[in-house]
């Protein structure tokens, strides 16, 4: 670490405790004169890409902060209800304000479970956070097996929810509402649809679903289908945290920043991970992009701690994993823009990859509170030519 030329701590709290925000805080350990708080609704970590293990039976899908977050790192379990900048504190559900010099905000991703579909919000159960699984699990414990279960959402956390069920022998549907998969090329597609095929799982690529009832799901065309659970996968959306606290966002809510991950309107507020709108033009919601972006916003707060110019984010994509049950797994490559090529890794190396890339998300983490600025990540993934103070009026709160 660094040796200090100052004798006032620089506080830093960062709001979130996911891939993104155990990171950063890790990673501001690199100097010595940083006064580091997490604030977190848990006192938890969750590995949000093994909650459909979870919600399965199949794994747990939590971590003891203690294995993961380096010394001198204070956890307060808490809810952040709003960022004042004027007087530089964060609000917390209990009462309490923490002060800071500067914030990583980090509060990732939730459910979006949409108010147009009747029903869905009532009816149909979530997957993206620990406190919606657990329910999920408990209700699917309460099934018998061949109740029919439809999984809403063709994209990669509707296909790993269905495929974990299907192979436990649940009767499942996935609605897609459009293609299957797609992010990936038309022969990763393939495979994922095969696998789902001979698991038993129907699947409705085009089937739209428009109500969601206790007992069945309604589709565009009419039609009804019967189905004891229904679990909304489609999308996700943000904590309404930066909105509530005056700072513009972009039109899913996601903190506006520049290229470095600074607010456009603040420069003592720094974004990282799922809710981090770069020049407005985000990167996807991803475990791959959270952790570089957690370690960049840190480098960000300890370059202005430093009086230095922070850099602008650099990160290429390498492609995208998903699971097929607990043996198989697709590895789709893809362009640094991430863009799809027509090759990938099926079968169980495909599930090797998968599996390594899950671990390893969770043991970067150790091993940046063990060896600050020790992560890596793919550099280089083509962004915005235009200057990031071009897209300050892309929306506000």
């Amino acid at each position: 670490m660094s040796t200090s030329e100052h004798h006032t701590p620089h506080k830093v709290v960062v709001v979130g405790g996911g891939y993104a925000g155990t990171l950063a805080a890790n990673h501001l350990r690199m100097r010595d004169d940083v006064d580091i708080t997490l604030v977190n609704p848990r006192p938890e970590f969750v590995e949000r890409v093994r909650l459909h293990q979870f919600v399965a039976g199949t794994r747990d899908a939590t971590v003891d902060y203690g294995t993961l977050l380096g010394e001198g790192i204070h956890l307060v379990v808490d809810s952040a209800t709003r960022i004042d900048t004027a007087t530089r504190t964060v609000r917390l559900a209990s009462g309490r304000a923490l002060d800071y010099d500067y914030v990583i905000y980090a509060v990732g991703s939730t459910a979006a479970t949409p108010s147009s579909v009747p029903g869905a919000a009532e009816f149909a159960f979530d997957i993206a956070e620990l406190e919606p699984a657990r329910r999920l699990r408990a209700r699917l414990e309460g099934l018998p097996l061949d109740a029919p279960v439809t999984v809403v959402g063709g994209g990669l956390t509707g296909i790993e929810t269905a495929a974990e069920l299907a192979e436990r022998g649940r009767a499942v549907t996935l609605a897609c509402g459009g293609a299957l998969a797609p992010s990936f090329g038309a022969p990763a597609r393939r495979a994922v649809s095969t696998w789902l095929s001979r698991h038993g799982a129907a699947v409705l690529e085009a089937a739209v679903v428009s109500e969601v009832r206790p007992d069945a799901v309604v589709f565009a065309d009419g039609s009804v289908r019967a189905s004891a659970l229904t679990i909304w996968a489609a999308g996700f959306g943000v904590p309404e945290l930066a909105a509530a606290s005056g700072l513009r966002t972009d039109a899913l809510g996601r903190l506006l920043t520049d290229e470095t991950l600074t607010s456009v309107d603040d420069d003592r507020v720094v974004a990282a991970g799922d809710a981090a709108a770069p020049s407005g033009r985000p990167l996807r919601m991803s475990c791959y992009a959270a952790g570089p972006l957690g370690a960049q916003a840190a480098d960000t707060v300890l370059s202005r701690v430093a009086g230095t110019e922070p850099a602008v984010i650099s990160l290429g994509f390498s492609g995208a994993c998903v699971s097929l049950g607990r043996r198989v797994g697709v590895r789709q490559l893809a362009r640094k823009d991430d863009t799809a090529v027509n090759l990938y890794v099926g079968g169980r190396m495909g599930a090797a990859i998968k599996e390594f890339t899950c671990r390893f998300a969770v043991t970067r983490i150790r091993r940046e509170a063990g060896r600050p600025g020790s992560a890596i990540w793919v550099k280089g993934g083509p962004r915005p030519g235009q200057p990031a103070s071009t897209a300050r009026g892309v929306t506000s709160p």
